[in-house]
């Protein structure tokens, strides 16, 4: 039988992802360890047809949902 703790890591469940509003490539992890985690912004989920936004979008949604 396999020792379990010998057994390796499952890989990275990381996404190379193109923001909906601007089209800027970013890293997206889908290991719950995401830049957008850290973001103080919490928005509803995107409008139909969006992916995730980009940072920059992220704040820009964040402002104008403030406003």
């Amino acid at each position: 039988m396999t020792n379990p703790k010998e057994m390796p890591s499952p890989p990275a469940l990381a996404r190379r992802l193109v923001c909906s509003r601007c089209g800027t490539e970013f890293g997206c992890d889908l290991s719950g360890n995401c830049w957008c985690a850290e973001e103080t912004a919490r928005l509803p989920m995107p409008l139909e047809g969006e992916d995730c936004l980009c940072r920059e979008c992220l704040r820009k949604a964040a402002a104008e949902a403030v406003s």
